[in-house]
């Protein structure tokens, strides 16, 4: 064992010795009469001092709390106080003519003045509340507690103390009546106390050592007052439980969190009640203080119950409205507000189960890519705007929902919506979908799917025909509603299979990369090639791109099917070059899809495909449609970073946007394609029809801002030689279409530079 953890045994050990020789020497004063009685002073202030001298070790040698430091150090102060006011008594007992002194007054003031102290430092320790309601009902209760217990005191212990035949001096009164105090609102404290820096066990052994003056008083009740009261045997006691205390914080480790002695207001009661079984018939001036601290209680019971109440019903109002908002948030979604797909599942069968219902299947066009483009804050914040819209869309009508992502839905029960027109609501939500939104000023598109079934239909049945219509309108283009009729899901599912079957595809090797020439129009000779991708079917053949290249956007495949084609294009024009020499072909021309643009590994991938074929950047142009560079920052960084490897880009359909114009400043394109709308016609008379004209106008403002920008320029969809000659004559020098020459295979490719090449030769020759 350290030295230091011995302190605390040490100093208690004393004590009890202190304690126990006092008690001897009474016994034996009593019975014999041998001695003076003045011995029987001595007991306090030893005791008290070792007990204050135990404090100030434990300050110095224990590492506390500020708090718990003030609390020993006020206590150390007070036991110091006792010792010197005692100490006084001791020598007046000694040297007065009385074999029982009357207490000096200076002895007096310093014990009042401990007592004083002590209250004071019982009263600063916190009890752990900061809430202002709890810590008022606290002191209500504690109120109630002190007022019935000192009750019993009073009436028991100190009011006889006035009615003794001996009578009491004002110093013992005074003392007597501080303690019963300081012991009675010190264990109401206590019993209210948690974790705290003072020990709980601790402050209670502090704060019963007031009891020890309620000891000295029923001693004085039961007529005691002539034969040295409370100083031999009862007042010494108080030092030994100052001693305990300090043991205990000495050696305490944390007492575990407990709730509040809540039973102690109603045993308050029961004693408040006790000096009123036992009051005599004759009521003295103590009888009636006991009729007025019992009053006193039970009005402030009445107040404690009536809070209690308001309390109780707070609480259950509480708990009503937490249970109101647990069931909104598992039957709503926590983004925007709207019905969740749980309620959403659980109102549609009550629906079905009751009558006809309608359910509108509403799925945003492109809002992955607001998210990958703009961030996922940016895309919350249309999700909530879409969410309102919807809402005023719908009205009472029906039932809004979002069911996860960018999927939203509305149920109509017609049994208590009536007959509500599901295509009118569609109509409606269209609408509200048609101008910009949230704060960003974002366009947004949706496809609906509508469907009606009658009572008794399974759920699932209904919500797979609503499917099945929202993926028919998203195959007739962006911003549609279709109702479900029989027999639509058959080119759904075919849609649906033909995307599974592109993965099996890739792996299989069945695509193929076809080239179309692009023409100089004066010389006819071949000076680059568009990259186009085809599928050989196993079974089906070749295999339109228009039928596998929409499944290929929606499943996201587009992105290896893109790679594939960049990676063949170049080594393909690397074997061209290296056969035909480097004049034959200028550039190659993959097209690159808004996925591909959003895929962070893309700029990886083209440098990786030029290093594979050691194709050098220059010869390869990137084709690109407007809506596939109109798609935010993210976009334009990777497509200047591309530019400042050498690359070209090419803008492909030009013209048939809304931006076209204003794009062109912030993108770096260096080729222009101007789109087969405005080719088609183009070689009638101007003065003939109006859309001749128009077109014509186009095509020359077109080449007009490309030579300006410095921009090469491309015409699309040449099918006659009258187009081409109108075109040449416009100032275009480049073009591709059918009458020009077909997309074909690599090999037929080889074989058209070769005679190319040939005539070459034979020009030279």
């Amino acid at each position: 064992m350290a030295p230091e953890s011995r302190v605390p045994r040490l100093h208690l050990a004393v004590v009890a010795a202190i304690v126990a020789a006092s008690a001897v020497w009474f016994v034996v004063w009593r019975l014999t009469g041998i001695g003076p009685a003045g011995y029987g002073y001595l007991a306090v202030p030893a005791g008290a001092a070792v007990a204050s001298h135990a404090m100030f070790r434990l300050i110095r040698a224990v590492p506390m709390d500020p708090v718990a430091r003030r609390f020993w150090r006020l206590m150390a102060v007070a036991f110091a106080l006792v010792t010197a006011g005692f100490s006084i008594l001791a020598w007046a007992s000694f040297t007065g003519p009385q074999e029982l002194p009357t207490m000096p007054m200076v002895a007096a003031a310093l014990v009042v003045s401990a007592f004083l102290m002590a209250m004071w430092a019982v009263g600063r320790v916190p009890v752990g509340i900061t809430n202002r309601s709890e810590r008022w009902k606290q002191w209500l209760d504690r109120t109630i507690a002190f007022f019935g217990c000192g009750t019993v005191l009073f009436t028991f212990g100190i009011a006889p103390m006035f009615e003794s035949p001996d009578p009491w001096s004002p110093q013992a009164l005074t003392m007597v009546g501080l303690s019963t105090v300081m012991a009675v609102g010190g264990i109401t404290k206590v019993s209210y106390l948690g974790r705290g820096p003072v020990d709980r066990v601790a402050l209670r052994l502090v704060a019963m050592t007031g009891l020890v003056g309620a000891g000295v008083a029923f001693l004085a009740a039961d007529g005691y007052a002539g034969i040295m009261p409370g100083q031999s045997v009862v007042m010494p006691l108080a030092p030994l439980m100052a001693a305990a205390a300090v043991r205990r914080q000495w050696t305490a480790t944390g007492a575990r969190p407990r709730r509040a002695n809540t039973w102690l207001p109603y045993l308050a009661i029961a004693a408040v009640d006790l000096p009123l079984v036992l009051l005599p018939d004759q009521l003295d001036w103590s009888g009636r203080a006991a009729i007025a601290a019992a009053v006193l209680v039970t009005a402030l019971v009445a107040v404690r119950q009536y809070v209690a109440i308001r309390e109780n019903a707070r609480l259950l109002r509480e708990k009503r409205a937490s249970e109101e908002r647990l069931r909104h948030e598992v039957t709503h979604d926590g983004l925007t507000g709207l019905a969740n797909r749980g309620l959403f599942r659980e109102r549609l069968a009550a629906a079905l189960d009751r009558g006809e219902a309608t359910v509108l299947l509403v799925d945003l066009d492109d809002f992955k890519t607001v998210n990958d483009s703009l961030g996922h804050e940016i895309g919350d914040h249309l999700l909530i705007a879409v969410a309102g819209s919807m809402r005023t869309a719908v009205g009472a009508e029906g039932l809004p929902v979002r069911l996860g992502g960018d999927e939203f839905a509305v149920l109509i029960d017609h049994c208590q919506n009536g007959a509500v027109d599901g295509e009118e609501i569609a109509e409606r939500v269209l609408a509200e979908f048609a101008g910009p939104m949230s704060a960003h000023q974002l366009l947004v598109h949706a496809s609906i799917g509508v469907a009606t079934a009658p009572a008794g239909t399974a759920l699932d049945h209904l919500l797979r025909e609503a499917d099945v219509a929202m993926y028919a309108a998203k195959q007739r283009g962006k911003a549609n509603w279709v109702r479900y009729h029989d027999g639509m899901e058959q080119p759904v599912f075919a849609h649906a299979r033909i995307g599974g079957e592109l993965r099996r595809a890739l792996d299989a090797d069945e695509f193929r990369v076809y080239y179309q020439p692009i023409m100089d129009l004066a010389r006819g000779r071949v000076i680059g090639v568009e990259a186009l991708v085809r599928w050989q079917h196993p079974t089906r053949g070749l295999v339109s791109p228009a039928e596998f290249i929409p499944a290929a956007e929606g499943t996201g495949l587009i992105v290896p099917l893109g790679r594939f084609v960049l990676r063949e294009s170049c080594r393909q024009a690397a074997a061209w070059l290296a056969e035909f020499g480097p004049d034959a072909l200028q550039k190659v021309a993959p097209n690159v899809s808004v996925r591909q643009l959003h895929d962070p590994d893309f700029r990886t991938d083209v440098r990786a495909a030029l290093a594979d074929a050691g194709l050098s950047a220059d010869r390869v142009v990137l084709e690109l449609t407007e809506s596939a560079v109109l798609r935010g920052p993210q976009v334009l960084q990777t497509l200047h970073e591309l530019h400042g490897m050498g690359i070209r880009l090419a803008l492909d359909d030009f013209g048939t946007g809304e931006s076209s114009l204003s794009l062109l400043r912030a993108f770096p394109a260096s080729i222009v394609k101007l789109d087969k709308s405005f080719v088609d016609g183009i070689e009638l008379d101007e003065e003939g029809t109006p859309e001749a004209a128009a077109r014509q106008a186009v095509a020359r403002a077109v080449i007009q801002m490309a030579r300006a920008l410095d921009l090469d320029t491309v015409a699309e969809g040449i099918e006659n030689q009258e187009q081409a000659d109108r075109l040449l004559g416009l100032g275009y020098t480049l073009g591709q279409g059918f009458h020009l020459a077909r997309p074909m295979p690599a090999g037929d490719l080889t074989r058209l530079l070769a005679e190319q090449r040939d005539r070459d030769l034979a020009v030279a020759a």
